[in-house]
């Protein structure tokens, strides 16, 4: 059963009774079939009163949806996720010495370097990863041994610690038995809390997607800052046009995770008194969450981040022209002068530096040295 050649035998359907009990039968039906099968021909052996012994539907599904969870995480998720994080710190080393103009509104606004911008994006991967990480200790616990109602009738008293320290020595995971049954059958907050932080992270995945998608718009209309890889036509009537394909993919990706994470939140309040009653639709909806995501992020990484080329030339005539950059003299000349060079210079189409000269009584090598985009991205007071 665990390398799926028995799978064929699984026909039920996700949504089906709430506590998952047709697949849970499903499974013992065909283990002990199989046990059959292996064994002597002779013994009987029965679903319910042998492979079901001291257990529920009630208590092995909310712990196989523990299980499989923490396994996708991290076999899935957090490998794709790290490797996004990587990839980004390594180009914003690469590209950190370009000055490119910074935007805020979708407006020009004063500069920043690249490598400050891919920083960002890394620093918000490495913090959902953290926030992943931090739900694991409690999606560990599992709910094995409360059996119906979490009282534990008809278990072992050690049954359910058992079980874990058995998951736990298989998978080389920190499985325990969860502290308590009632909650961990009537409730899938762990699950849930899960959830909720996938939907942060995708949050993220769209923004950093979004991002690098304007940056490559055009190549004449757009913003034409950096080129993503080209990994398809783009267009069946428009012959050379090239799209963001992998953005869009991702973008798609946390989309989808983030209505799960709705229908998510909508199963864990059907915890009705001892037991919640969505829990199929809970699961499909949490492993499509954990594994979409964390595929779409090794592809965003593998597929766009590293191989995108930067645009230095179009980058620094986007920056010469950004009248903007006059902020930098408002500690010298104040802010109601400079505002009146900047709209002078955008009005008449000419530069800072050649309306500031006839505007104030700065030197050109004064007005160079503080109009210079590079010194503005470290910060502080220039005077």
């Amino acid at each position: 059963m665990i390398d799926g050649k028995l799978d064929g035998h699984f026909p039920i359907d996700v949504f089906q009774t709430g506590s998952g009990t047709s697949t849970n039968m499903n499974a013992n039906e065909v283990i002990a079939t199989r046990a059959m099968q292996l064994g002597d021909g002779k013994t009987k052996i029965h679903p319910n009163d042998h492979v079901n012994m001291g257990q529920s539907s009630n208590d092995v599904i909310p712990t196989t949806i523990h299980v499989a969870a923490y396994i996708e995480t991290s076999e899935v998720l957090l490998p794709g996720l790290k490797r996004l994080r990587e990839t980004l710190e390594r180009r914003a080393r690469e590209l950190d010495d370009v000055v490119t103009t910074g935007r805020t509104h979708l407006m020009d606004a004063m500069p920043t370097r690249l490598g400050q911008e891919i920083g960002g994006w890394a620093y918000q991967v490495r913090q959902a990863i953290e926030r992943v990480e931090g739900t694991l200790p409690r999606l560990a616990q599992l709910a094995q041994g409360g059996t119906a109602t979490g009282t534990g009738i008809n278990a072992h008293p050690e049954f359910g610690a058992r079980v874990a320290a058995a998951l736990a020595q298989a998978t080389g995971l920190p499985f325990v038995e969860s502290p308590d049954h009632f909650a961990a059958q009537s409730a899938m907050d762990s699950a849930t809390e899960l959830s909720g932080q996938l939907k942060t992270s995708a949050s993220a995945l769209m923004k950093i997607a979004n991002d690098l998608r304007l940056m490559n718009s055009g190549p004449i209309a757009g913003l034409g800052e950096i080129a993503l890889p080209s990994l398809q036509p783009g267009s069946s009537i428009m012959p050379g046009k090239v799209n963001p394909v992998i953005c869009e993919a991702m973008m798609m990706a946390c989309a989808q995770v983030t209505g799960n994470d709705t229908a998510i939140a909508i199963c864990n309040q059907m915890g009705n008194f001892q037991l919640n009653v969505m829990l199929p639709a809970l699961a499909k909806n949490l492993l499509e969450s954990i594994t979409v995501l964390g595929s779409a992020a090794r592809v965003l990484a593998d597929k766009a981040v590293a191989g995108f080329t930067v645009n230095r030339e179009r980058i620094a005539g986007l920056l010469d022209k950004n009248p903007i950059l006059v902020t930098a003299l408002n500690p010298v000349i104040g802010y109601e002068l400079a505002a009146k060079i900047a709209k002078r210079a955008y009005a008449e189409g000419r530069s800072l530096k050649e309306v500031a000269l006839e505007m104030t009584d700065l030197k050109a090598e004064e007005l160079d040295r503080l109009l210079d985009p590079a010194p503005m991205t470290r910060g502080g007071i220039r005077k």
